[in-house]
Parts: structure tokens; sequence; C-alpha cells
């Protein structure tokens, strides 16, 4: 039986993440294969600026996969997001005739109307239905109430048009199908934040390296997306001015910093060592890390639409690798005066550990690709990779080589023994196939053989063809003359 698994492939501005997984029938997910690539020379804030090593990038995220599942994939999912991804609200009317009925038509043509709003330099990735005005009254669903005036309201989510062309080409390049495209923020929303959050209404923030998304959810809808162009990387660049090198100060940033320190237990005369040779004041430290992070907080506090900002009763819920800084929810308390703080490490999808690969992070970083596998729906899935007679992709020395090499550089590799088991199966597999496809052929050609004798005693002899021929001949010959004959009988 054919593998079925669902591939999804993230790209964030740290690193571009893949992802196999297969669905189970208890509602479980099984991660088959992870793999990574750094992506710092190539997307910036989410976005592809360098087609060429974008493509290649993707190239070898799917050649890992591969080699790791020693399957094809035929087709991915995508997560969009990063830089210029904004909400948009815009509202479509339609004045009915006396004593009219709101049909779905209606309804339909509405949204039709919506997705066909134009804006410049920007595409529509999706649209959310607020909800429909029914002369004065707000309704989810209008179909079946009379009304003389139905309008439509709806949140448009657009990216930038050049950006979005620059994925598309690469994705191309890569020789990558798309089976969909989503946008990150939404589909990771869905399997974060919880029923009751949606509801009563609260602020999704996503911390990633170069941005941080955030959502804004009320009553069960999207209300506001926004990306702003700040992230853990800045905080990092922001220490380097301590005459730090980037790893330095990353490393720094990574063991002490805090999002909030109290001010009362710092020491003004502490210092850290860098190396045998420098150090730095830890007051310097914690005002370079609480400024930046401050600011980034206050561009998210400032981007809540004022309608809801009294309204969020389940406050702020935090994910992404900048949700992992020490004291990062009192930093939000103190700034937003939003009491509610809670930090999504994982998902809501339930994954089968004890068949998964290893290497599926609990620290917000993988939130976005595991949803992302669990959105999907198609079979992803192409031919085994096999050792036959008949040219397939990759050999037996070839594959343990390049299966051997992914285990090391991305952790995700099932251990040697299954391997050489699955390896030894399928040369197994392999040669039934290869004595079955040989037995058809002599079959085949046996048959082939008895038909043409029988075909050979059904022919007329030579000389009977000849005669047959001759025959033919004449009456070509005489029967036009015939024909005159007759036409001349008729005409008289």
């Amino acid at each position: 039986m054919a593998k079925e698994f669902i591939v999804a492939i993230e790209l964030g501005s740290s690193k571009m993440t893949g992802i196999a997984g297969r669905k189970n029938p208890d509602g479980s997910m099984t991660i088959l294969a992870v793999a990574k690539e750094d992506s710092t020379s190539y997307i910036r804030k989410g976005v592809v600026y360098n087609i060429d090593k974008t493509a290649q990038g993707l190239s070898n995220i799917i050649s890992k996969l591969k080699n790791t599942l020693q399957t094809d994939i035929t087709q991915v999912y995508v997560g969009i997001g990063g830089q210029s991804i904004h909400s948009i609200n815009n509202s479509v009317i339609k004045d009915l005739p006396i004593d009219a009925i709101i049909s779905q038509d209606m309804v339909n043509e509405l949204m039709d109307n919506n997705r066909n709003m134009t804006y410049p330099e920007y595409e529509i990735q999706d649209a959310v239905t607020e909800e429909y005005k029914v002369d004065s009254q707000y309704q989810d669903d209008p179909v079946g109430i009379q009304a003389k005036h139905l309008e439509g309201n709806f949140l448009n989510i657009v990216w930038r048009r050049s950006f979005y062309r620059n994925l598309n080409k690469s994705l191309e390049n890569a020789g990558i199908t798309i089976a969909e495209m989503y946008i990150a923020p939404l589909v990771m929303a869905d399997n974060v934040l919880s029923e009751a959050e949606k509801r009563a209404g609260c602020v999704f923030v996503d911390l990633g390296a170069e941005t941080t998304t955030m959502s804004v959810y009320y009553r069960n809808k999207l209300r506001y997306i926004a990306v702003i162009p700040l992230g853990g990387n800045n905080i990092t660049k922001d220490l380097e001015s301590l005459q730090l090198e980037e790893n330095e100060a990353e490393a720094l940033k990574t063991k002490y910093g805090s999002a909030y320190t109290d001010p009362a237990t710092i020491d003004p005369n502490e210092v850290i060592n860098i190396d045998s040779t420098r150090s730095i004041k830890r007051v310097q430290l914690v005002d370079v890390i609480e400024a930046r992070t401050l600011e980034i907080i206050e561009n998210v506090r400032n981007l809540i639409p004022a309608e809801y900002a009294d309204k969020l009763i389940c406050g702020i819920v935090l994910t992404g690798g900048g949700s992992n800084m020490k004291n990062i929810e009192t930093a939000f308390r103190n700034a937003t005066n939003m009491e509610k703080v809670r930090v999504a490490k994982t998902t809501a999808i339930n994954i089968n550990s004890k068949d998964s690969v290893r290497g599926i992070a609990e620290d917000g970083t993988m939130n976005t690709i595991l949803s992302l596998v669990s959105k999907g729906t198609m079979n992803c899935a192409g031919r085994e990779f096999s050792n036959t007679l008949f040219g397939d992709d990759l050999n037996t020395a070839t594959t343990t080589s390049t299966t051997q090499t992914t285990t090391a550089t991305t952790g995700t590799a099932i251990d040697a023994a299954a391997m050489a088991a699955q390896r030894a199966e399928a040369a197994r597999k392999a040669e039934e196939e290869r004595k079955r496809l040989e037995e058809e052929e002599r079959k085949r050609q046996e048959e082939e053989e008895r038909l043409k004798k029988e075909e050979s005693k059904k022919k007329p002899s030579f000389f009977k063809r000849m005669k047959d021929s001759l025959t033919n001949f004449g009456k070509s010959l005489v029967e036009p003359e015939i024909d005159n004959i007759s036409r001349h009988i008729h005409t008289t």
C-alpha cells in the first residue's frame, strides 16, 4: 500500500522548515520527517528577496525529506507571512426590491464582489466574513430574512504583490508543486487559541526573529492582523553596539536576556564576562534588551483597534521563539495593562510521540509548521524509492549514504537498524516485482505467438488472393459501364 503523508514548508527569516506528517484514524498525527535550512541569507523579514538562493534552500528541504521518507513528494503546503501582510476592512452593499427574501445567491454575490476588490501593489490572500448588516440588524447568516438592505462586512488579508511573485518564482524554480498556500498566522491561531479565547477576545502575538505578527480575535472572528518589522534579531543587533560580535550578542541574549528585570535586584557593579579579556556591565545588558522589547510590546499595544481595546477578556497569547525570553509575560502585563498573558509553547494537535521522529521542539517555534501540516488534506506522497532493475531514482548505496548524512545534519532520520530493515524489505519486494513482471512478459509472448499461428491458418492462399484481386480489378472496370447503361435506360 502506498504511503500517505502531508508535507508543509514554512519560510522563516532565520530558518526554513519542512515537515512530513501522517494523520492517524484516532485524530493524532505522526511526524515522519523534519528538515531545516538556514535562511538568513535569502529571506528577510519573512519574505523572499533572493529568488535563486530561496529556490536552492527549498530544493534542499525537499531532498532531505525525500531521503528520510524514501518516497517522492508530489506537492507541498506553504505558509506565507512576514512583512507587508495586513488587513483591510471592506463593506459591500446591495439594495433589494420590496419584500425581497435574502437568498444564498445574494450572499455569494456580495462575497464575490469583495473578492474582486483591487488594491494597488497588493494581492488578496484571504477574506474573512465579519458579519452581515440586514436593514439595521447585524446577522451572521442572513439567508431567509426579508429585508430592503443587505451589507456584507469583510476583512481582507493582503500581501504585497511583488513578494507573492518572488515566492511563486522560487517554488517554480525549485520544481515544487503547490497544494495550497495558507496565511500562516491564521492557520496557527486555529491550533493554538482556545474557543474561549477566540470568543471572548484576545491578542495573538507571534514573536519571530525579524517580525512580530499580531492578530486580534473577538466573537470567534479575526478582526485585525498586522506584521511589525521588529523581532528577536533586533535585540541581538542592539547588543552588538556594545562592541560584541553577532554570535557573542546572541549567546548573551539567550543566556542572560530578560524582558523585565526588577530594578531592586540589579547590582550596578555586576559584570558579565565575554571572554578572558572582555566583560560588560550587567546593567548595560538589561537596559538594551528591555528597551527593544518594550518597543515591540508598545507597537503591539498601539495597533489594537480602539473598538476592541477594552473587550479582549482573554488578554494576550504569546508564541514564537521570542516568547521563550525570561519574564516576557511580566513585560507584556506591565506595558499593556492586560492581566491575562499566556505563553503557548505547543499546539492543540495531538502528536504521536511514540512513532514520530525526534526534533519536534516544544518552545513555540514549531507551532506554525505543525499547524500547516494539520491543515493539509491532500496526499503529498509519490512513488516510493526502491532498489530495482528498472531505473529507480536511488540505488541502495546512494540511499544509505544520503540517509546517513540527513540523520547527522537534521537529527530527524529514523535509526540505522530500522532503515536497514526497511531497505531489506524494499529489496525483497523489488525482487518479487521483477519476477512477477518477467512471468507476465513470458505469458504475453506465448499468447502473442499463439494468436499469430491462428491468424496464419485463417489467411487465404496466395493463388486465392490473386484470383480475388483480379476479380475485383475486373469489377472496377465493368461497374462504371453498367452504371452508364443503367442511367441511359432510366433517361429513355
